[in-house]
This record gives C-alpha cells, structure tokens and sequence, in this order.
C-alpha cells in the first residue's frame, strides 16, 4: 500500500508528539505506523499512516470479513425430527385404541338386546303352555289356547200378553237377555251342539181350589226329527183345599246334550192360572 502524503491545516496548532502535526512543513514524509496485531474477531481494521512525524488515519477501507476459524455445521434437512414421528405414531395407536373400545361396547349392546329379545319370547312360550284350563288337565284331553268367547246363555221372563201355547216369553227386557243364543217363534234355538244346563220355573196361583191337574213341561223340537220330545215334566193333583186363595211353584233343571238347531219351548196346564211376574216365572239355559 502506498503511503499517503498530505498536507496538515494551514495555522494549525501542533499537537502532541506523533499527532495533528501540519502536513505543509516541507521535508517531512509519511510512513506508516506498525499497530499492534488485531483480534480475529474484529470487523473492522482501520490504517493509521506516520507523516514526518505525525500520526494521521487514512481513509476507511473496506470493512474486513468477519472471522470464523471453523464454519457451524450445515443441518441435514433431508430427515425428519424423530420427535415428530415418535409423536404422530403415538396418536395412530392412541385412535386405534379408542376404536377398538368403541367397537366392543356396540357389539355388546347389539349381544345384550338379542338376549333380551330371547327372554322375552321364552316368557311368552311358557306363559302359553300353562294357560290351558285346569279341567284339560286332569282328564288329560290336548291342551289348547284360551279362548276368551262369552259363553252361550239364555235368560227369559214371563210375558203378561199370552194368548195360547208354547209360553211366550220377553227375551231383552229387564232381567232377560242372549248370548250365543236366539230367541225364535217363542222358543230357544241353539246354534252349537254341546251339553247345556235347562231350567224353568213357574209359578201357579188361584183364588179357590178346584182340584184340577196342574202340569209344568219342557220339551224340544228338531228339523231333522218329526213331533217334539219331552225334556222335563211336573205334575200336581189335590195341591189344595178349601175355597181360599192358593199359590205353588213347579221348578224343572237338568243337563242335556243338545243337537245344533234344537229349540226348546215351555207349555203348562192352564195360561190362566200363572203369574207371569219376571221374578217369578222364567226360563233359560246355558252352555258347559
């Protein structure tokens, strides 16, 4: 590098041994100051020049590299941080887990409702085997299912407006009614064969005693079958004395295998001489 030579300010003071000395005193030259070695990690190194004496700094130079006895390694960005994958593995089995779990519980509450569904058709199947009636049972005829049908019954009162035999009777008014059975040309037609419980009560009645023969009778008739058949009959002679008031009831029950379309029908004595009252005089039957 070579020296710089310059001229000091003109009417300036001289400094300092070495320093500010006027740079237009002829016969005086620059040259450059040894300085004491500089650090490795300094930035910048400044050149200070010697002239004639003087100590002057030269222009500023370039600002030097900065020192680095051993550059830092370069990172590999081509592998991934292990954390990373650890971590992401971590929350694939994490969710499989949970998954697994999920799907155990549904299959057991898909398990648990098809037990329950099991129970609850043995429940019914048992209910069913012993509801058969005890009477099946005992006389060890095949067990069948309850039916719930109202049972074939027929109750009839005794009718004031008689004109002439069979009796007629009231077959919906106050205590008198049907189920199963029909009421028909003053009579009770049945519709199903079976045994049946018959009864029939009447009560006779007179204001003098005349010893005459008083006859209480039940019979049926059949399509199938000519004339009538007598199911049941009473009959009293000398049931009174004297010329007084007199009253006497004739009750006929029994139990018949009837045919389908067998009708029964009630015949007495003498009209005349029954009370007709719905308490007193009636007629019926009912299927076993």
């Amino acid at each position: 590098m070579q020296p710089y030579r310059g001229r000091a300010a003109r009417g300036a003071a001289p400094g300092p041994a070495g320093f500010g000395c006027p740079k237009d005193q002829p016969g005086r030259h620059v040259r450059p100051v040894p300085l004491p070695p500089v650090q490795q990690n300094l930035n910048y190194c400044p050149q200070i020049f010697w002239v004639d004496g003087c100590a002057e700094a030269g222009p500023p130079g370039p600002p030097a590299p900065p020192g680095a006895p051993f550059p830092p390694p370069v990172p590999d960005r081509s592998r991934k941080p292990r954390a990373g994958r650890e971590r992401s593995v971590g929350f694939l089995v994490m969710f499989l887990l949970i998954l697994v779990a999920f799907t155990g519980v549904g299959l057991s509450i898909l398990k648990i409702f098809h037990l329950e569904k099991e129970v609850d058709e043995l429940r019914e199947s048992a209910s069913a085997e012993h509801t058969a009636p005890a009477s099946q049972k005992l006389t060890g005829q095949k067990e069948q299912p309850l039916r719930r049908e109202a049972r074939k019954a027929a109750h009839l009162t005794g009718n004031p407006a008689q004109q002439d035999l069979p009796l007629e009777w009231e077959p919906i008014s106050g205590h008198a009614y049907t189920s199963g059975i029909q009421y028909q040309d003053r009579g009770l037609l049945v519709s199903e064969p079976g045994l049946y419980f018959v009864y029939s009560k009447v009560l006779f009645r007179g204001s003098t005693c005349d010893s005459q023969l008083l006859a209480h009778v039940v019979y049926k008739r059949n399509p199938a079958s000519p004339g009538s058949l007598v199911l049941m009959e009473d009959k009293a002679i000398n049931f009174c004395t004297g010329q007084r008031m007199w009253a006497r009831n004739s009750y006929l029950g029994a139990v018949f295998k009837l045919r389908k379309m067998d009708s029964l029908h009630v015949n007495v004595s003498k009209i005349a001489l029954v009370n007709f009252e719905e308490s007193k005089t009636f007629f019926g039957l009912f299927k076993l």
